[in-house]
């Protein structure tokens, strides 16, 4: 079971969408898929959240998120645009609402002077446009991992107006 904050804030969401008639799809990096977990572990999750993707690999954020190949070579997929074009990819492919996305450098290694151990991207889109918040957490992988997932919980419940 995930962590008691994401239940609550996965809770949050799902009421909101649900009241609002809202469909929502994730797509996940450095999360690993623990924001899709923390949805569905909802009971009727499926009444709102379409699905989502777990695009550790670039080529598969090229692939299946549609990351366009340009924006992965100049950002890297550690950035904002690739955050945006994710949300914006899973939205398009998946027919959501609202889509959020992640990524980012949850630890130990990884990370380099630009880029360092806890740099996150949170990505979101729908029918008004898309932004980015960008983090950098100090903790652990696990730590890391969580607070990207609150992070990303807590941008589509301001978005969605909850």
């Amino acid at each position: 079971m995930p962590d008691d904050r994401l239940i609550a804030l996965a809770d949050r969401l799902q009421a909101t969408c649900l009241a609002r008639g809202l469909t929502v799809a994730t797509a996940e990096s450095c999360t690993g898929g623990l924001v899709g977990h923390a949805l569905t572990s909802i009971p009727g999750a499926s009444s709102y959240y379409l699905g989502g993707l777990i695009t550790y690999a670039d080529a598969l954020k090229r692939d299946l998120a549609g990351v366009p190949a340009e924006v992965l070579e100049t950002h890297g997929a550690v950035s904002a645009q690739v955050a945006i074009a994710m949300a914006e990819g899973v939205r398009d492919r998946i027919g959501a609402d609202v889509a959020v996305s992640v990524t980012g450098v949850a630890g130990p290694d990884g990370g380099t002077g630009s880029k360092p151990v806890g740099l996150t991207y949170v990505g979101i889109a729908d029918g008004h446009g898309s932004d980015v918040r960008r983090y950098r957490w100090v903790g652990d992988r696990a730590s890391n991992q969580l607070d990207s997932a609150l992070a990303v919980l807590e941008l589509a419940i301001e978005r969605v107006g909850a």
